[in-house]
């Protein structure tokens, strides 16, 4: 049930005060903007999704009883415009799972169109914990990139069922309400979805890898690898990565695996270098490096990239360099960089 204090502000809302419904509705929206990012796989599409989902709640403020939750009920509109922008839609993959997804025969070595990328997320303000003690999955971790890359071999309404009863702890009741739907139908689709998403996950988090190793020893690990990098220390780079590392560079397909194909076909035709600069950052719960190089014209170091690793105990197993240098300061990261 709505609290008086919201009672009085969707009363004021649906009068048309603009100040009453950015109260109402500004404590929700960075959760919101986190469930649109679940299910489309895209920061930009989240974005969209978010602001169509305050357009239709302000249009449709009067239609809101005073019993009802007005959390969930964004919930349900902001699901809802989800599933609009999702229909006849090809699914984001990262590189790892690009062929599997598109069934495409395109060169590896071509940037392939944006939209077929998932998009790294900005995490600053994601909540720790769980959203509900019925949820099964973090809400930190449910933005990793392993997880948003599960959710994309699911169907969409697959896709929300699991979001909304495994990450956000939703009953099944209010899921089917939610979906137009009925109890039964919800829980058979989470059964399904789970098994998909069960075979995808790793074994072990990103969030419990960052808890067991310490956000000290995190920071450390980070600060060698881009002390490796700014010395071009190829070796040291190598020695940090897991025998089997992954190293992908979205919109391009082709996936270096092994540190050997990741030796020869990455660092060793074009070595770091002192043109090279890096930051600290995080994306999606992740450790991640903004990457910069000297821009003769601007007489700076302009952004190229950012990386986000995936841990493997105290070794990195994966890194995606998203080449999407426009994002970066939604990351906390400059706009270039100064000798």
């Amino acid at each position: 049930m709505a609290g008086e204090h919201d009672t009085r502000l969707v009363e004021a809302a649906s009068d048309g005060d603009p100040e009453a419904y950015r109260g109402l509705v500004e404590r929700h929206g960075a959760e919101i903007h986190a469930h649109c990012y679940r299910m489309l796989g895209s920061l930009h599409d989240a974005e969209d999704a978010l602001q169509e989902t305050l357009l239709r709640a302000w249009q449709g403020l009067p239609r809101l009883s005073r019993r009802s939750s007005l959390r969930n009920w964004l919930y349900r509109i902001a699901t809802n415009v989800c599933l609009d922008a999702l229909t006849n839609r090809q699914k984001r993959a990262l590189p790892i799972d690009h062929g599997a997804l598109a069934g495409t025969d395109e060169d590896p070595s071509e940037p392939l169109a944006e939209s077929a990328w998932i998009e790294p997320y900005p995490d600053g303000e994601l909540e720790e914990g769980l959203a509900a003690p019925e949820a099964r999955y973090e809400r930190r971790e449910a933005v990793e990139l392993a997880f948003i890359a599960a959710l994309q071999h699911l169907p969409p309404r697959q896709r929300a069922v699991l979001v909304l009863r495994e990450v956000l702890g939703f009953s099944a009741r209010e899921v089917a309400e939610t979906m137009d739907s009925t109890v039964a139908s919800v829980n058979s689709s989470l059964q399904r979805a789970r098994a998909t998403v069960e075979k995808r996950l790793p074994e072990r988090s990103q969030q419990a890898t960052v808890r067991s190793l310490g956000s000290a020893r995190v920071r450390r690990l980070v600060e060698r690898f881009i002390d490796a990098f700014e010395r071009g220390d190829v070796d040291g780079i190598l020695a940090m990565l897991t025998q089997d590392a992954t190293f992908a560079m979205p919109p391009y397909a082709r996936l270096y695996r092994g540190r050997q194909e990741i030796a020869a076909s990455w660092l060793m035709p074009a070595p770091p270098c002192t043109e090279l600069r890096y930051l600290s950052a995080s994306a999606n719960c992740q450790p991640a490096i903004g990457a910069y190089r000297w821009d003769d014209g601007a007489r700076s170091f302009r952004p190229i990239a950012l990386d986000v690793l995936t841990l493997h105990g105290e070794a990195i197993g994966a890194v995606t360099a998203f080449r999407a240098p426009s994002l970066l300061e939604r990351f906390g990261l400059p706009g270039e960089l100064c000798r």
